[in-house]
């Protein structure tokens, strides 16, 4: 692998532990600062609901990833992401009011926009022919992210104010972006690949791309909500008194850690096999456990939730890598731009359908339980995506026949 395509790596990665630590900072912070005669009232749900614009830009702002990619370069597009990211998270730290507070969280989320549509693709052409094995690495960067943001907010907020926990962050973004400016990206028309991408049958291309986009919706919703309600689940159901937030913080943190381990495993076996052997099991398991985990209490809760983690995350390279595999090359950033729009559908309602559940219900019971529900509709796309021995061995696509699955 060349010297250029391991820096870009290595920065998508890095791009993308901050991606989702800046979108996670507010669903702990909030245990500091929904308190009575605060400036964001004394209820969990309203300061969460803060949160709904900064998810709505997070979706709606990557549709146009591919088209700005193509006319101003993925170089200027990562830049503006550090430094864009950076700068509204010291100002959420800054904000004084409920509304100034949405309009950074607004301005993070429209930033951090720009990651998943080029990192992503630019992560997929650096790793090559085979790019399991970095998928499920990066996705392991993004796990971090998530596993670190209750941590170490908990502990910024708690011993320093949330204020610090927002700025901390924004400022070893900027940080990363000054790194960048020396990073050449890697040009992947000047190292072609030694087996060119196959022509697949359109049909089946439609039917991956179709199962894609639906599961997009759906995940998109499950992995924001369940990240949102991790810090107060474990608050509810573990260490109810405040004065334990920190150790909300380390709970969270080792839930997470499963869904990192998990990422890491499935990327080294997604070169190994065809993505439905991996996709439908986790489909499988994950809305019994939800399920489950709405009606849990005490430690019970900690490994049910990190079968959950395990789960939702562990799906996410499977459907990183759907793309790698049925979609060329010069269509990738434009589908990954699609593709995290249709998750924002999901996504930008978690926020808001959690912050209401719990003020009508006083608990995380019923908000878990229409995770479970949703979660089925995973299951059904798993059981209609491909089952190809092709995507293991590229070269028999030339004698496809699009009306046959042999391995299905």
């Amino acid at each position: 692998m060349a010297s250029s395509a391991r820096r870009q790596i290595v920065f998508v990665n890095a791009a993308h532990l901050l991606t989702h630590y800046s979108l996670l900072i507010l669903p702990t912070a909030v245990l500091v600062m929904a308190r009575p005669g605060g400036a964001f009232g004394p209820d969990y749900g309203p300061v969460l609901a803060l949160a709904t614009g900064m998810f709505v830009l997070y979706g709606v702002a990557s549709l146009p990833q591919g088209w700005l990619a193509a006319r101003i370069g993925r170089h200027a597009l990562m830049l503006a992401f550090c430094f864009g990211t950076g700068l509204s998270l010291i100002a959420a730290g800054f904000a004084a009011t409920p509304l100034l507070l949405a309009l950074a969280l607004g301005s993070a989320g429209l930033f951090a926009a720009i990651y998943h549509p080029i990192g992503t693709a630019m992560l997929v052409e650096a790793a090559g022919e085979r790019p399991g094995r970095s998928i499920g690495t990066n996705g392991v960067f993004g796990n971090f992210g998530v596993a670190l943001a209750p941590v170490v907010t908990a502990f910024l907020a708690q011993r320093y104010g949330w204020q610090v926990a927002f700025m901390v962050p924004g400022i070893v973004c900027i940080g990363l972006g000054l790194l960048w400016i020396g990073v050449p990206e890697y040009d992947h028309a000047a190292h072609p690949s030694a087996t060119p991408f196959p022509v697949i049958p359109a049909p089946l291309v439609r039917r991956a791309v179709a199962t894609l986009l639906a599961i997009a919706v759906v995940s998109g919703l499950v992995f924001n909500a369940f990240t949102l309600l991790l810090p107060k689940l474990m608050q509810e159901r573990l260490a109810g008194d405040a004065n334990l937030i920190p150790i909300v913080g380390i709970l969270a943190f080792a839930v997470t850690l499963c869904g990192a381990a998990t990422q890491f495993t499935v990327g080294r076996l997604i070169d190994r096999t065809t993505l439905k052997r991996l996709f439908l099991p986790l489909a499988l398991v994950l809305a019994p456990t939800l399920a489950a985990l709405s009606f849990a209490q005490g430690w019970l809760v900690l490994p049910l939730a990190g079968v959950a983690a395990a789960v939702i995350f562990g799906q996410v390279t499977v459907n990183e890598t759907m793309t790698a595999r049925y979609v060329a090359p010069p269509l990738r950033a434009k589908l990954y731009s699609v593709r995290f729009f249709m998750g924002f559908l999901g996504s930008a309602v978690a926020a808001p359908l959690i912050g209401f559940l719990h003020e009508r219900t006083g608990s995380l019971t019923s908000a878990t339980l229409v995770l479970a529900g949703v979660a089925t509709v995973t299951f059904l796309c798993a059981l209609f995506f491909p089952d190809r021995p092709e995507e293991l061995r590229p070269e028999l696509w030339a004698k496809a026949d699009p009306a046959i699955a042999p391995a299905e």
